[in-house]
């Protein structure tokens, strides 16, 4: 009781003199903003000298092992950071007075539990971080007296049990951290209690696969982050129920194929993160039924060794497309990018790529080009690209093949270094058309003649025979009247000649 009522006598001299008379060594404490910074000062409790009014506190990296009583006496705190000490238990009230206190964080400590009544009297809270703690297990109702709470982060512990009804309570909750825990499968029974969910991170946990409807009751939500999951099998309707998502990451998972199907159930999907599995190729319609795809990321995707012509045909209004550190992907189809009037960003780093073809995409409108450490062979295959390196920076292409222009700028060179004349591949292009338009002409007309073979040869039997009949009449006439009796009977000189009445 003394301790309390020396503390009670000294506040208003605090007031008065400012803060250094309470500010404890190494911190620095502020009474125009209320805000008292305490990192890296060897606290190993909470200073109970501070201005009462503080509202911002940070005791960030200190050696402190308890949340003791000294709360009591900041009850204008909004936001509290006791990360990165030695925290290993919470005695229950302990932020009994904190009804202002907004933000919460006691990441990177030693918690092994917490329980319902932990945060009693948090009655304005809107995010606790506990990320990187030793928690285990989430009984029911732990968070229910946190009414208002948006974001929680439980990622990084030893979580491998969910009570259905742990999460029961939050019904403001918008962003959920569950990633890398011990989970072996989808929480699925435990989101029905969070109908206002839209963001939600539950990678880096030890999925095998995803049955259907594994996120029921989550229709609100927006983004999903399954990454670094060890997910190999997605059942036809893992994602039945998530109409409004528009953010996915499935990256760093063990798929051997792109899950076309599964996808398509999404129509409202926006980025799509897919990148470090096991598929080799991005088949034609691969990512079918996605109209609103906007960014697609296959980054590190080790066995890819292909994209389709056509691959992306359905997803016109993709934006950025970043295909990035794939070793084994050499080349481009013709036409595997083409078609998408509103790609702007297309990068493709990192990569095996020795050559780019002019008809792989359409390059008119993109305002970025990236195609850095690629074992890029500058010849004259490569004309067009240093034309548009020169009318527009969209990229630094440095050659790597052959060797007299090995780490030489693209940009800086010219097209007899290409090994090729100003005008070539233009006339190579005009004679390709050229030729092929030639054979196509010839086919069509092969076809129709084999296809219409009988009715020409009647045809031509007809024009023939009408020949034969008209030479023939002709002959005739000219038989009947020569050239003088014709003469002689114009000119009314012929004689008549009598018939014979036995004759008639």
């Amino acid at each position: 009781m003394i301790p309390v009522l020396l503390m009670s006598a000294f506040l208003p001299v605090y007031s008065l003199a400012g803060s250094v008379l309470g500010c404890p060594a190494g911190c620095t404490c502020n009474d125009d903003t209320f805000v008292v910074q305490c990192e890296h000062s060897k606290l190993d409790v909470i200073p109970i000298t501070l201005n009462p009014a503080i509202q911002r506190l940070v005791l960030r990296n200190n050696k402190i092992k308890t949340v003791d009583a000294a709360f009591q006496f900041y009850r204008d705190l909004q936001y509290v950071d006791l990360s990165s000490n030695h925290l290993v238990n919470i005695p229950t009230k302990s932020f009994f007075h904190q009804e202002k206190l907004q933000e919460l964080h006691l990441n990177k400590n030693k918690l092994s539990s917490v329980n319902n009544k932990t945060f009693q009297g948090l009655k304005s809270l809107t995010v606790l971080n506990l990320r990187e703690n030793f928690l285990e297990e989430l009984p029911k109702g732990i968070f229910a007296i946190l009414p208002k709470l948006e974001e929680l982060n439980l990622g990084q512990n030893r979580i491998s049990k969910i009570d259905p009804l742990a999460f029961d309570g939050l019904r403001c909750l918008r962003v959920l951290f569950l990633d890398d825990n011990l989970l072996k499968s989808v929480p699925t029974s435990s989101f029905f209690v969070m109908g206002s969910l839209a963001e939600l991170h539950v990678g880096l946990n030890a999925f095998d696969g995803l049955p259907d409807d594994a996120f029921q009751g989550l229709s609100r939500l927006s983004v999903l982050d399954l990454s670094s999951g060890g997910i190999s099998n997605l059942s036809d309707y893992a994602f039945r129920g998530l109409s409004g998502l528009r953010s996915l990451n499935l990256g760093d998972n063990r798929l051997h194929q792109v899950p076309t199907n599964q996808l398509g159930v999404l129509p409202r999907l926006e980025e799509l993160g897919i990148g470090q599995n096991e598929f080799a190729v991005l088949s034609r319609g691969a990512f079918r039924g996605l109209s609103n795809l906007r960014r697609l990321d296959v980054t590190g995707a080790r066995n890819l060794e292909r994209v389709e012509r056509g691959a992306f045909a359905e997803n016109l209004n993709l934006e950025t497309i970043v295909l990035v550190s794939n070793k084994k992907l050499r080349s481009l189809d013709e036409g595997s990018l083409e078609g998408l009037p509103n790609l702007r960003h297309l990068v493709l780093k990192e990569n095996s790529l020795e050559s780019l073809s002019e008809t792989v995409a359409s390059w008119g409108e993109l305002k970025t080009l990236e195609l850095t450490d690629n074992p890029i062979r500058c010849d004259c295959q490569l004309l067009w690209l240093l034309k548009l390196t020169k009318q527009r920076n969209l990229t630094n292409v440095y050659c790597a093949k052959p060797n007299n222009l090995r780490d030489q700028q693209l940009k800086g060179l010219t097209a007899v270094d290409l090994g090729c004349s100003e005008g070539e591949p233009n006339r190579q292009t005009i004679l390709i058309i050229f030729g092929v338009g030639a054979v196509i002409l010839l086919a069509i007309l092969g076809y129709f003649l084999f296809r219409y073979r009988l009715k020409v040869r009647d045809a031509l039997k007809d024009y023939k025979f009408n020949k034969r009949a008209i030479s023939r009449k002709e002959h005739e006439y000219q038989k009947t009247f020569s050239e003088d009796e014709y003469t002689l009977r114009g000119a009314g000189q012929l004689p008549i000649k009598h018939i014979p009445v036995t004759e008639l």
